[in-house]
């Protein structure tokens, strides 16, 4: 992935998304100089979900994208609809941001309803099942985990419930987990469908998407914002800044620090071939997503053809494809004995913007202009819902009204290499996981 811009011709990653998802909207290069209400830079699910509560507001929007619409996280990533943060929890949320922090963790909490009921108003062929989302705990001690969420989530509403290891068991068919959690509201999408369909609803409300049309820089011009690409600009009142684990990837000097800010870390994804019946009659046979408490995550959930679609993570940049389809099958045959041997035909990867205490950033970038970035893994539902606040934002909503706990910038000192070593992370993260947890 660090030769992105090498793809800018193609949104076709070899995912098993872009084999089965429709095709998206024909979006032109911009090659003029556009005047417009609000520009949103980047066209994943917060700058998609942002234009198009605009244009429902009535406001004109035009969207930069660097390649096409989906083409970056949002079409890559697992597809599971998640409404928690990874490690940040809404106790230490709100005694940091306050009001704010309140305001946020709500936001979190509705965000898989927001993107469900997204998906039916606009009638978008996303393959959405919202048939909840499961946490698993891996050790005994890892319960302790389900509990404090499940306490600290529930008392805000959330629809979660605690899970004992023979209901994990039930649920999931296997053997391999202790309890857990799960949260009704989430589940699982076709996530370039998604972004496809997002694009092409924001294009039928009259908002202008221009493909293959990176941001180079964008400035503070008088009482406008002027975003320049390599053949046009756009001047607009407002701005967004929605590129998040890429927005030091097309162009390094874009937003310099808050690509600094987070760390890119690629995210290997996987599907199988499909499952037999006879299997997935005991291996999550109510479709759930699933994502454990390893940090060196088991996650899997099934698509709309009964693939069960997973990954994982490796150290060493070599066979990259064909060593993760010996694990992972592995893995996979581990969790769930009776599936049988393991085929994957799809194997791709894609950038999850990490930071360090694994809580999002938002950030103020001056007179109507607005960015976030750091999804660590967490920003399917997330980066839908955040489209609606921005769009307040844009059309003046006060900011003691936005579920956004604004911060200043802060890059990570030796980003560069914090990025060469990121990697090494797994080892210590699969140190973590073969402890036991003695207290939560």
């Amino acid at each position: 992935m660090n030769n992105a811009a090498s793809a800018l011709s193609t949104a076709d990653h070899g995912s098993i998304w872009s084999a089965t998802a429709p095709p998206g909207p024909a979006c032109p290069t911009l090659e003029a100089s556009v005047d417009v209400d609000a520009v949103v830079i980047g066209a994943g699910f917060t700058g998609l979900s942002t234009a198009l509560n605009l244009r429902k507001a009535g406001v004109a929007v035009v969207v930069v994208e660097a390649a096409e619409p989906g083409w970056g996280a949002s079409g890559r990533n697992n597809g599971q609809v998640i409404p928690t943060l990874t490690r940040a929890e809404p106790d230490d949320i709100e005694a940091q941001h306050g009001e704010a922090g309140e305001r946020f963790v709500a936001l979190v909490r509705d965000s898989a309803s927001i993107l469900f009921d997204t998906v039916r108003a606009h009638a978008i062929a996303a393959e959405a099942e919202q048939t909840g989302w499961v946490q698993p705990a891996h050790t005994p001690g890892r319960v302790a985990i389900s509990e404090r969420r499940v306490k600290q989530w529930g008392k805000r509403g959330a629809p979660v419930e605690l899970l004992s290891a023979a209901q994990v068991r039930e649920m999931l068919g296997s053997s391999a987990w202790y309890g857990g959690f799960w949260n009704r509201s989430g589940g699982h999408i076709n996530p370039l469908a998604l972004a496809r369909g997002l694009a092409r609803t924001v294009i039928d409300a009259g908002g202008r998407i221009y493909a293959r049309s990176p941001a180079l820089s964008f400035a503070r011009a008088g009482d406008q914002w002027v975003v320049r690409t390599p053949a046009g600009q756009v001047r607009a009142r407002a701005l967004v800044l929605a590129t998040n684990a890429y927005t030091g990837e097309f162009a390094r000097s874009l937003a310099p620090r808050i690509a600094r800010e987070v760390v890119p870390v690629l995210s290997w994804q996987m599907a199988t071939l499909p499952l037999p019946e006879a299997a997935r009659t005991s291996v999550i046979p109510g479709r759930q997503a699933m994502s454990d408490t390893h940090g060196d995550l088991h996650f899997a959930r099934y698509d709309a053809r009964h693939r069960l679609v997973t990954g994982g993570a490796l150290i060493a940049p070599f066979h990259q494809a064909e060593r993760l389809k010996a694990r992972i099958g592995q893995r996979l045959q581990r969790l769930w004995p009776q599936i049988g041997a393991v085929r994957f035909d799809h194997v791709w990867n894609g950038y999850v913007a990490m930071t360090d205490n694994f809580m999002p950033r938002f950030h103020r970038l001056g007179p109507d202009a607005w960015a976030w970035a750091g999804c660590n893994g967490r920003a399917v539902g997330l980066a839908v819902a955040l489209g609606g606040e921005f769009a307040k934002a844009v059309r003046g909503v006060p900011e003691r009204e936005l579920a956004l706990p604004f911060t200043e910038p802060a890059p990570l000192p030796l980003h560069s290499l914090a990025r060469r070593v990121a990697p090494l992370m797994l080892l210590r993260y699969r140190m973590l996981d073969r402890r036991e947890i003695r207290a939560a």
